[in-house]
């Protein structure tokens, strides 16, 4: 990833806001703070690995139902969850919703920076499937609508002649689309071509 990972943080109190600013910057990592939910919404969020460092009570959208809008939007960021006032159905009900953390006020700085490396890492990952997906599509889409169907014969478990039989053709021009796929698809074997048309399956499953 070429972009820095960024750190957001949301919290009503500015005090709160610039010494969690401050914490992060002095680790190196880039960092934005915002007042609200509703004022980082309107932000375009980077393609850049990013977490959320998130205040439970907030003015306007709560830190809780911003998770939930997050997740209806298809926005994945991993979220830190801060709270002076923190009970354990709220900790459960955001642990639920897959935040990382849950830490209530006053916590160890240490504690919060390991929570960040962890959801950083864990953005990262997700940056780097969601890349290599896209990848795989372009690949994909450049397949003729023939080897596209050739190839989902193959990795069904089908032989040559048998595609060619379905599709009423000569094995030899089965064997020719075959090749040319795993080419564009840069597929050394069947059982990599199996891995890669899972993972594209994967990505569009509800």
């Amino acid at each position: 990833m070429s972009q820095a990972p960024v750190v957001f943080v949301v919290d009503d109190d500015p005090s709160v806001r610039s010494s969690l600013k401050f914490l992060m910057s002095s680790v190196g990592l880039q960092v934005e703070s915002f007042d609200s939910a509703d004022a980082l919404l309107q932000r375009k969020l980077p393609d850049a690995p990013s977490c959320l460092v998130l205040d439970v009570r907030l003015h306007g959208l709560s830190g809780l139902d911003f998770q939930r809008e997050l997740a209806a939007r298809n926005c994945y960021m991993p979220i830190i969850f801060i709270t002076g006032h923190g009970d354990i159905p709220m900790s459960v009900r955001a642990m639920k919703a897959g935040a990382i953390e849950f830490l209530t006020k006053p916590f160890r700085d240490q504690d919060l920076l390991d929570a960040v490396r962890i959801a950083l890492a864990k953005a990262r990952e997700r940056c780097e499937r969601k890349k290599e997906v896209s990848d795989l599509k372009e690949r994909f889409n450049s397949l003729t609508p023939r080897e596209q169907e050739v190839i989902s014969m193959v990795v069904s478990g089908m032989l040559n002649k048998q595609i060619a039989d379905q599709l009423g053709t000569a094995e030899n021009t089965v064997k020719v689309h075959r090749s040319r796929a795993m080419e564009k698809m840069r597929a050394q074997s069947v059982p990599e071509l199996v891995k890669m048309l899972g993972k594209l399956e994967s990505s569009v499953a509800p």
